[in-house]
């Protein structure tokens, strides 16, 4: 399953197009190496997506179609979670 779809139905992201543009700019990675948005998505598989000042490390469990609220958080667990916290410049 392309990376876009598996993000969508595993409901990490609420759209393709995000994480299209996620791959576009490289900040979608699988098994360490950038991700296109048709990059394959198999089981064992571990992603890593860098949003703005967060990044979030997965590894796929389960690749599905379509799946319900509860079938979607059993797609993939959490491996890393990592928040920088944003630190505004000073002015003098």
């Amino acid at each position: 399953m392309r990376i876009d779809k598996y993000l969508k139905v595993a409901r990490i992201l609420k759209r393709r197009e995000i994480g299209k543009q996620l791959a576009l700019n490289e900040r979608l990675f699988i098994n360490g190496k950038a991700a296109k948005p048709s990059s394959e998505v198999k089981i064992g598989d571990e992603i890593r997506i860098i949003f703005g000042h967060r990044q979030i490390s997965l590894r796929v469990l389960e690749v599905r179609e379509s799946a319900s609220k509860e079938q979607a958080f059993s797609m993939y667990e959490v491996l890393e979670e990592i928040k920088e916290e944003y630190k505004a410049e000073e002015t003098l």
